[in-house]
């Protein structure tokens, strides 16, 4: 026996029944509403969502989609450098720090 599920053509071809892991114990502590309810009482569930609940929008009783409310993420201070930076650090590096600086890294480990 093979399944079609709505309208879809043959690649989207089951041979066995739709099973989707769904936690019951989720459905029961969330609401669950077929296609044609979300779209008539979109702003009311747009509010349960707000104020923190979960909503499943299922088609044809199967659960398809989940809404759950988004949270803004955290302001993050800028910079990463403990203390205070001297007054001169964008300036330009002098001859004697550019020199270290491109130097090459000898290792103090011993080489065999």
């Amino acid at each position: 026996m093979s399944y079609y599920y709505g309208d879809e053509p043959p690649p989207y071809f089951s041979p066995e029944p739709y099973s989707a892991e769904v936690d019951q114990l989720d459905l029961v502590n969330m609401g669950q509403y077929n296609v044609q309810d979300a779209k008539t009482r979109f702003s009311e569930l747009l509010n349960l969502v707000e104020h923190g609940e979960e909503v499943v929008i299922a088609k044809a009783g199967r659960p398809v989609a989940r809404l759950v409310r988004i949270v803004p993420p955290t302001k993050r201070r800028l910079g990463f450098v403990k203390g205070q930076l001297p007054d001169d650090f964008l300036e330009p590096m002098g001859e004697e720090d550019l020199e270290r600086w491109e130097a090459p890294i000898i290792s103090s480990t011993p080489t065999p």
